[in-house]
């Protein structure tokens, strides 16, 4: 299992139209191969990867601190229901408590409708021959 998929944490790199990178920390967790994050549906890193999906990660700490190298990614809004609800599942499973609390909250303050899943799926490291 690689740092990246031990971390608690994702730095998620997306890109603006002039090419620069904007990196952001985010909570993330694997299903089917791919790695899934959310984020509010008018964030930033949402408008730039509905752009072009164009992203690198890395593992990282809470406040972003690489903690492991970049690797080239391609990432999408997701919006097909079963993979949504899979993404929760997983994102549910690896935070547990505070997953089912950022939940609830979200949702009182109307805020969990409005959320995208992002699917991730990094480049794979070329084997050595």
């Amino acid at each position: 299992m690689s740092e990246l998929e031990r971390g608690r944490y994702l730095n998620l790199a997306t890109f603006r139209r002039d090419g620069r990178a904007v990196e952001t920390p985010v909570w993330f967790a694997e299903s089917g191969g791919r790695l899934y994050a959310f984020s509010e549906g008018r964030a930033g890193k949402v408008k730039r990867l509905r752009n072009s999906p164009r992203a690198r990660v890395a593992a990282c700490d809470m406040r972003g601190r690489l903690r492991g190298a970049w690797q080239d990614a391609s990432a999408r809004v997701v919006s097909d229901p079963a993979t949504v609800e899979r993404a929760y599942a997983s994102l549910r499973a690896k935070y547990g408590l505070q997953m089912r609390l950022a939940d609830a909250l979200s949702r009182l303050s109307g805020r969990y409708e409005k959320r995208a899943m992002l699917e991730i799926t990094p480049a794979r490291a070329a084997s050595p021959d």
